[in-house]
C-alpha cells in the first residue's frame, strides 16, 4: 500500500434488512445493508462476514475500530486501502 493512503473507511449500517448489499456511498461513507438484527452483534458479525466475502479477503483481515454499538462504524481492512476497497466494491467514492 502506498504511503499516504487511507487505511479507514467510515461505514453507515443499516441492519435488519431483506438482504446484505452495498447500497452506495455518500459523502465518503459507505452505505451498507444487513440481513441481521442489531442484537447480540449479529449486525456486526454480518457486517464482516459480508464485507470480507464482497472483497476477496479472510474474515480476520477486516476489523470494526470504531462504532461497534453504533451504526456509524470505521473499518479497516487489512492490506487494503480505501480507494481499493471500494474498487472492489464496485462503488464510486
Amino acid at each position: 500500500m502506498a504511503a499516504g493512503r487511507q487505511r479507514f473507511l467510515e461505514v453507515k449500517v443499516t441492519p435488519g434488512a431483506g438482504r446484505s448489499e452495498v447500497t452506495g456511498v455518500r459523502k465518503g461513507i459507505l452505505h451498507v445493508k444487513t440481513a441481521a438484527p442489531p442484537v447480540h452483534g449479529k449486525a456486526n458479525k454480518e457486517l464482516i462476514d459480508y464485507l470480507s466475502r464482497a472483497l476477496g479477503v479472510s474474515r480476520s483481515a477486516v476489523s470494526i475500530i470504531k462504532g461497534e454499538a453504533s451504526r456509524h462504524k470505521v473499518i479497516e481492512v487489512e492490506g487494503l486501502d480505501k480507494e481499493e476497497i471500494l474498487r472492489r466494491l464496485d462503488v464510486m467514492g
